[in-house]
């Protein structure tokens, strides 16, 4: 699989100053148009864009703000609708409305045009799937059609059709896989997907899911349909299809013919689904612990460290603040359970007394790193310092949560297709801050106390990501050494997203895990440092509000300021 292109080479036609001023003039346009009131956004106007007037209203202006919220208490809930079984629910993302959106996408059925297809209605509320398994590897093993389409008998006969001729529209000769966005359960919120199936985001849940074409000649050629699978006999299929190099194609439409509701009811799912994710870790030689996830047909699926345990080196940078530094280490000292690691302190000119009396006592590596800030270049000296199999660039103003996090990431790291993994950061208060980076237009970090504010599989998931924060990051060292380590030319930021983009050749990927947590003391060391300088440097490299799309993120959703929109009625 292809890493991410870059519009930097010698031959790139390079993004212009005034280019580059425009694409942030329109991304804030878009936030300050779909965030606020009336009277915000004209205010916004008014001040316009990194002028002195604007940063003087906003720092004034945002702790007095603050303060009159929480006078009012205000909640920042998202937006309440009564569905018609009178249980409170909510719109998400914001602006999404099922009768506006059936409006908004052409759904009206049509006879296929150069395609066979077979449509086949399955009962998911039988208490056995075996009948419906024979039926389906007979067609798969006799049948000259070009696709099989697969739909509950709960659906409507007009629904399947239109699902169906939404689906043709968009199959083409490269796809063995056609699927789309489906209504789910609960019409307000529906079951959006990124445009990329990432194979660790696939073993987590079934991220495929309904309505789907399959092309009969690529499930012949693995086989058809598990029958020991049960029930996920199409997550095992997906599996299966995803491992023999399958191609897979997203439609953007919300479709129905999607999966029935018992579809994600533990009982009915989890040991079926369980069983299939052990059998393709097994496929893939993969030691792993697999127990059923938080929701219905979800895995939390770990895998095991290497033996011998490899060595591992966790670089901490700072410059005094030795009462984060202390906390830190002593977290690690006190809760972690992988006996083979070791830390190495990365001092920027340090100078009060307490910091250089610890340092000199420490049993720790303290390596020296002079000069001005430069998050980049530091962790790459540090680095350099260290001879484990692999790094862990750790935040200063982190505290430890769970005592086997080293475990967990480097069985992780250790899988021959993943470069970068990252973990979930709390705030000082449990609430989520960190749980990977989404790029949307442009990079922010996901957290489902705030900005998406809907538990689902997609969240709660082991899964593919474009990148991860470098508060928290292990890697291999000699993939970091063969990639050049962090550009320090991103001096402060966007470096730890721009090497998470890099490192995806090769058919690696970056992979975020749920299960390791972390405190996080948001920017208690070094302030809240962003220069322009490094976000339009790393704009320019990746073309970001362009033609960037980020490949593991829901491809519907936009995230504009701490909301997250519908990306096709916001384009309509």
């Amino acid at each position: 699989m292809p890493g991410f292109q870059r519009f930097d080479s010698d031959e790139a036609v390079e993004l212009s100053d005034r280019d580059i001023k425009r694409r942030w003039a329109r991304f804030h346009a878009s936030i300050h148009a779909a965030s606020g009131n009336v009277f915000q956004r004209v205010v916004g106007r008014m001040l316009g864009e990194d002028t002195l007037r604007y940063k003087m209203a906003r720092f004034f202006g945002r702790p007095l703000l603050k303060g009159v919220r929480r006078l009012r208490k205000v909640s920042v809930e998202p937006t309440r609708v009564v569905t018609s079984s009178v249980k409170p629910e909510y719109f998400f993302p914001h602006n999404y409305r099922p009768r506006q959106m059936q409006q908004l996408n052409d759904l009206a059925p049509s006879e296929p045009e150069n395609h066979s297809v077979v449509s086949v209605v399955v009962d998911e509320s039988t208490d056995s799937a075996a009948k419906a398994l024979a039926s389906l590897n007979e067609i798969v093993a006799t049948s000259q059609a070009e696709w099989l389409f697969i739909a509950d008998v709960s659906v409507c006969e007009l629904d399947r059709a239109k699902s169906l001729a939404a689906l043709l529209s968009v199959a083409d000769a490269d796809a063995d896989v056609v699927f789309a966005d489906e209504s789910g359960p609960n019409p307000a919120t529906p079951i959006l997907k990124p445009a990329r199936v990432g194979p660790h985001t696939l073993l987590s849940y079934n991220c495929v899911g309904r309505p789907a074409l399959l092309r009969i000649t690529s499930l012949r050629e693995v086989g058809g349909f598990s029958e020991r699978a049960g029930w996920a006999f199409e997550h095992d299929a997906y599996l299966r299809l995803n491992e023999a190099g399958a191609r897979f194609r997203h439609s953007i439409k919300v479709l129905p013919a999607g999966r029935p509701d018992v579809a994600f009811d533990a009982p009915h799912i989890s040991d079926s689904t369980c069983q299939v994710v052990r059998a393709a870790l097994e496929r893939r030689e993969i030691t792993a612990d697999v127990v059923a996830g938080a929701f219905g047909s979800s895995v939390d699926w770990r895998p095991h460290p290497p033996t011998p345990a490899p060595s591992i080196d966790i670089i901490i940078p700072t410059r005094d603040r030795i009462d984060l530094v202390r906390q830190c280490i002593e977290a690690i000292e006190t809760k972690t359970t992988y006996p083979n690691y070791d830390i190495i302190i990365l001092d920027n000119d340090s100078v009060e007394e307490a910091t250089l009396d610890y340092f000199a006592t420490t049993k720790y590596r303290v390596v020296a790193c002079p000069g001005p800030f430069n998050y980049a270049h530091i962790v790459n000296r540090g680095i350099k310092q260290s001879t484990a199999d692999f790094v862990v660039t750790l935040n200063n103003d982190t505290i430890l949560v769970t005592p086997d996090w080293l475990e967990i990431m480097v069985g992780l790291a250790s899988l021959a297709d993943v470069s970068i993994v990252g973990a979930c950061l709390l705030d000082q208060f449990g609430r989520r801050e960190h749980e990977s980076i989404v790029i949307a237009p442009y990079p922010q970090h996901l957290r489902t106390d705030s900005n998406y504010p809907h538990a689902d599989q997609f969240s709660a998931a082991t899964r593919d990501v474009a990148a991860v924060t470098g508060a928290i990051q292990m890697v291999r060292r000699s993939l970091w050494e063969s990639l050049g380590g962090m550009d320090e030319q991103l001096k402060v930021t966007m470096n730890d997203v721009d090497i998470c983009l890099r490192s995806q050749v090769d058919g690696r990927h970056v992979v975020y895990t749920p299960d390791v947590q972390l405190i996080h003391h948001v920017s208690s060391s070094r302030g809240a440092l962003d220069p322009l300088d490094d976000r339009n440097r790393f704009i320019r490299r990746w073309d970001i509000f362009g033609s960037f799309q980020d490949p593991y993120f829901p491809e519907s959703l936009l995230l504009l300021g701490e909301v997250m929109y519908y990306r096709h009625k916001w384009d309509q």
